[in-house]
């Protein structure tokens, strides 16, 4: 009995102690563990009989920021722009002439004016100008490379020869003259005639083309448009009849004229 109760508190002595150096060893495990999560190291007093609880200070947790989402961008629309109507424009038509009989073409709308080509029955060409005071044509013929007076008397015409304009001749602009203009011209008059009267202008035979009288003159109450050529020099003076009763004054010019073409013109001092 006694044996008993002497292995039984031998027992519970060892028990005792197994269990306050496990109590210890643990303790320290979990001071080392504390140790190492928080990098803590203190001695503690030798009084100090307490555990010292460290209480760890909360990581601040970071707040994401909000993303804005931008507004989608305005799409502008695009005006529409209207395209411009064409209107084209009629080309326009010259009347076109047809050549029936033999003639002169010249280079004013009268037989008084310079030969400037021959025509054909079948040549053919188109109108440019037409005259206010005759009705001669300026025409381009096709087999020409310049442009000369027709009657109309020996063409055929085909479209509107008022869509034509009018148009003078430019004697100046046909060649040159060599020779000058007349000289001393004079007029006189006797009764309703008027003498136009001028020096000879000698000239080559070859190119002696006589005088040119262009005037406006006044019969049967008519102004009348008058024009008047000499076939060599040796003409030098010329008659017209010239009446009273029109509005406007007589009056006239004269040029000297070589194959070349017209002198400047005098004018002539009507009287």
């Amino acid at each position: 009995m006694v044996k008993r109760f002497f292995f039984t508190t031998l027992f519970c002595l060892i028990l005792s102690a197994c269990t306050q150096t496990a109590t210890v060893d643990l303790t320290q495990q979990n001071l080392s563990a504390t140790e190492v999560a928080f990098d803590i190291s203190f001695t503690p007093s030798p009084t100090d009989t307490q555990t010292q609880t460290i209480t760890p200070t909360n990581t601040l947790t970071q707040t994401n920021t909000s993303t804005i989402t931008p507004s989608p961008s305005i799409t502008q629309t695009a005006t529409i722009t209207e395209t411009p109507t064409v209107t084209l424009t009629p080309t326009f038509v010259f009347p076109d002439v047809t050549v029936h009989t033999q003639a002169h073409c010249r280079y004013g709308p009268s037989t008084a004016y310079l030969h400037a080509a021959d025509l054909y029955p079948g040549d053919t060409g188109t109108v440019r100008g037409r005259f206010l005071y005759s009705k001669w044509l300026h025409v381009k013929f096709d087999k020409l490379n310049y442009w000369c007076w027709v009657a109309p008397s020996v063409i055929d015409v085909t479209g509107d020869l008022n869509t034509v304009r009018f148009i003078t001749p430019n004697l100046q602009s046909i060649g040159s003259n060599m020779y000058g203009p007349p000289q001393n011209v004079r007029a006189t008059r006797n009764g309703d005639q008027v003498t136009i009267s001028w020096d000879q202008m000698y000239m080559t035979e070859d190119k002696d083309r006589g005088y040119f009288i262009e005037a406006w003159v006044c019969q049967n109450g008519a102004y009348l448009w008058w024009t008047v050529s000499f076939p060599n020099q040796f003409t030098t003076s010329y008659t017209v009849t010239d009446e009273p009763g029109c509005p406007n004054p007589s009056s006239g010019e004269i040029y000297t004229v070589e194959k070349h073409g017209y002198s400047q013109p005098v004018k002539i001092n009507w009287p």
